[in-house]
């Protein structure tokens, strides 16, 4: 009975709060840690002395500040917005930088840019307009079909042929790549908003 308990809380937690479906876990490249990835900030002032920071410490995410939306979004500027925010760990049904979900995440970064998402991965599926495959570009929103057929994961484009995301309960914010093997025949389609 206890060991049907662990099974069925392990897979729980392991869900995608958007779709409410249990995602097999996804990779983890080999020596990920949780370590977060600051964002680049202004130098301190002369007079004041940065603050020490030990190898292997966790950072603070840095705060994005919000930009207006004016219809038209820089893709790359949001792509660092969303490449600031790795390392945050994944929270079921989490949608800041204390914790996010996939769902959650994306709409946290383009909340930063005046662009409000829906919080569920099927609802984000329908905004914006389809890309194609080669015509993907940093800031697209790109969907997996990952527990059930149809949208049940995404994540950001950076550029090339990686994205940024909130993978599973086992990993924390970080960078794949479409063309891996688990990923390429998961990919569902793209779509940009806001261009």
């Amino acid at each position: 009975m206890g060991a049907i308990a662990v099974v069925a809380l392990a897979a729980w937690s392991t869900a995608c709060a958007s779709t409410g479906g249990v995602p097999r876990p996804f990779p983890t490249p080999r020596g990920a840690t949780a370590a977060r990835v600051p964002a680049p900030s202004a130098p301190a002032a002369p007079d004041t002395p940065a603050a020490p920071t030990e190898p292997g410490a966790v950072l603070p995410t840095p705060a994005v500040p919000p930009a207006r939306y004016s219809g038209a979004i820089d893709g790359y500027a949001l792509a660092g917005t969303a490449l600031a925010l790795r390392g945050a760990p994944y929270r079921n049904g989490g949608s800041d930088p204390d914790g996010f979900d996939c769902s959650g995440f994306t709409q946290y970064v383009f909340a930063q840019y005046g662009v409000s998402l829906p919080r569920d991965v099927r609802s984000q599926y329908h905004l914006g307009r389809s890309v194609r495959p080669e015509e993907l570009a940093a800031g697209d929103v790109v969907f997996f079909s990952t527990t059930e057929p149809g949208p049940s994961h995404v994540a950001i484009a950076i550029g090339g042929d990686e994205f940024v995301h909130a993978p599973s309960s086992n990993g924390v914010v970080r960078v794949e790549h479409l063309s891996s093997t688990y990923w390429a025949p998961r990919y569902l389609g793209a779509r940009r908003i806001g261009n």
